[in-house]
């Protein structure tokens, strides 16, 4: 493979307002969809209200759980985020009910998300990219 075979690979974190159900909907989805998008996206972390169009029924995260199936695009939600929403159930991965740091992480699974969604926080977005990291994060 030479240097101009390399494709970037890229994370996103849906951090900003409306981020997932404009910026993802209207933009990123649809050049996923049509092969346009010009890098490989190998992840998407989902913060507070971006973190609806997850939800199980919604058209975004049904076309969006469709193209990471056949794309590999680990779908993340934020475990607190997650929680406060309802969708997700247990408790916070890496700290407790006080809001301190804990050694081993917390039990939490989805509830009534599109198909291949997982839970977690930073530690486990960085488990989880590792095998197949980014080359850049980009917070919108």
């Amino acid at each position: 493979m030479t240097d101009e075979d390399t494709v970037m690979k890229v994370a996103y974190v849906f951090a900003l307002p409306r981020a997932a159900s404009y910026k993802l909907a209207q933009m990123i989805l649809p050049q996923l969809e049509a092969g346009t998008h010009g890098v490989e996206v190998v992840g998407m972390f989902f913060f507070d209200d971006n973190a609806f169009v997850l939800r199980k029924g919604d058209p975004i995260g049904q076309r969006l759980a469709q193209v990471a199936k056949e794309q590999g695009i680990l779908l993340m939600m934020c475990d607190m985020c997650a929680l406060e929403r309802n969708l997700a159930e247990g408790e916070p991965r890496w700290c407790d009910a006080q809001g301190q740091g804990r050694t081993e992480p917390g039990v939490i699974q989805p509830v009534d998300t599109v198909e291949g969604v997982t839970v977690g926080c930073f530690p486990d977005l960085y488990e989880a990219l590792s095998s197949n990291p980014p080359d850049q994060v980009i917070t919108l």
